[in-house]
C-alpha cells in the first residue's frame, strides 16, 4: 500500500459541554494540525498517489470553512460534540466528497485523518474505500 500524507493547521473555538470534559465544558480555544494521508494500492501511471499539490489544496479548501469559527455555531456542528474525533470524521467526510471525483480519486483506497491537538495528544479517523 503506497501512502501520501498532506498537513496544514488550523484554529477553532468551542465548547464541549458535558461533565466528561470538565473545564473544556466551556467556550476555548484550540489549534489542530491536521494531517490527511491517502492511501493507494497502487501508483498511478506517474508513478504517484495523488498530485501532492492538488491534495493539499483539497485540505485548504476544507480547513478553510473551520478555521477562525466557533463551531457551537457552525451549522454542520448543531447539535453534535466537536471533539477532536468528530472532527477527524468531519474533515475525512469533507475531503473524500472533494477528491473521489478525480481520476486518480477514484483509485484511492482510502485515507486516514489525524488532528494533533498537542506535540503528545492526537485523535484520527480512517476511511476505507472500494477501489475500482
Amino acid at each position: 500500500m503506497f501512502s501520501l500524507t498532506v498537513r496544514s493547521h488550523f484554529m477553532i473555538a468551542h465548547s464541549l459541554p458535558r461533565e466528561a470534559f470538565g473545564p473544556a465544558q466551556g467556550l476555548h480555544g484550540a489549534t489542530f494540525v491536521a494531517e490527511v494521508t491517502f492511501r493507494r494500492r497502487a501508483l498511478n501511471a506517474d508513478a504517484i498517489v495523488l498530485d501532492i499539490g492538488e491534495a493539499g489544496k483539497v485540505l485548504d479548501s476544507v480547513l478553510a470553512g473551520l478555521n477562525y469559527k466557533n463551531l457551537d455555531e457552525h451549522p454542520d456542528f448543531a447539535g453534535r460534540l466537536s471533539t477532536t474525533e468528530a472532527l477527524a470524521q468531519y474533515i475525512a467526510d469533507a475531503v473524500a466528497a472533494q477528491i473521489r471525483d478525480g481520476a486518480d480519486g477514484r483509485e484511492l483506497a482510502g485515507l486516514d485523518v489525524t488532528l494533533r491537538e498537542t506535540p503528545d495528544a492526537w485523535a484520527g479517523y480512517s476511511l476505507d474505500f472500494d477501489a475500482s
